[in-house]
């Protein structure tokens, strides 16, 4: 019975689902150019950015993505304006609040990774505790990017290893890759394979600078709001189709 749901579920969207990105990264760019077309206020596209998010990691779940990493808030998206920054920080907490209803029966495992120095005493509580909450579940780990900037994860790296090798647990020349991936936010984490940007727009944006070496990049010219779970099939098709040679032949 399993065997045969296996097989429907290939056949439906004609994808090969043992060979599937095991970490998905993904920019949800284009909710306020969303809202804008149709003159709603822009706290209407970050709300209707966050269905699309349920549907598209429950998506990634079911298909047997085992990681996906969502930029939710940028260490630059201080500079928004404040009711908008507000705006996004309630949201952020409501989502965080309500993971259990929100995703029930998806067994998702979510997680927070950034910096959590500028975040609220009650944002990181609520963080804490919903990571507590959902640690034992087995399905997908749902990394949410919250004050998350690719520098300042690097910056975050170097001060890990700065106080090792100060505490003389470790000597400079000895530093290996593997020594910065340990003290990355996503240590113990397969790098991205598919990066995936809405919006049209062509570009990194501070994200994952180290975990998407070689990741295939997909820029998808859709808003956020109305990318949909056969978006990501149609992502993922398009990864399947590259050759990945990692540097070699």
């Amino acid at each position: 019975m399993l065997f045969e749901a296996f097989k429907k579920k290939k056949k439906d969207h004609e994808i090969d689902l043992s060979n599937l990105p095991r970490h998905i990264g993904v920019i949800m760019d284009g909710n306020g150019r969303w809202a804008k077309k149709r003159g709603l206020p822009r706290s209407a596209g970050h709300k209707a950015g966050a269905e699309s998010l349920k549907k598209i990691v429950t998506e990634a779940n079911e298909l047997g993505v085992e990681y996906i990493t969502v930029y939710a808030f940028s260490t630059e998206n201080w500079k928004r304006p404040q009711a908008e920054v507000d705006y996004l920080m309630d949201l952020l907490m409501d989502y965080l609040i309500n993971a259990e209803k929100t995703l029930a029966g998806e067994n998702v495992r979510i997680r927070a990774i950034g910096s959590r120095a500028e975040l609220s005493e009650e944002m990181r509580r609520q963080i804490k505790k919903t990571e507590e909450l959902t640690k034992d579940r087995s399905g997908i780990v749902m990394n949410i990017a919250l004050n998350y900037g690719g520098r300042e994860e690097l910056v975050h790296a170097a001060r890990v290893i700065g106080a090792a090798v100060k505490n003389g647990g470790l000597e400079p020349e000895s530093i290996t890759e593997e020594d910065i991936e340990k003290s990355l936010y996503t240590a113990g984490q397969p790098d991205v394979d598919l990066l995936i940007r809405t919006s049209g727009e062509q570009r990194l944006s501070n994200f994952m600078l180290w975990q998407v070496s070689y990741a295939e990049m997909v820029f998808v010219n859709k808003l956020w709001p109305d990318f949909k779970p056969k978006d990501l099939i149609e992502c993922i098709k398009i990864f399947q189709g590259r050759g990945r040679r990692f540097g070699g032949i």
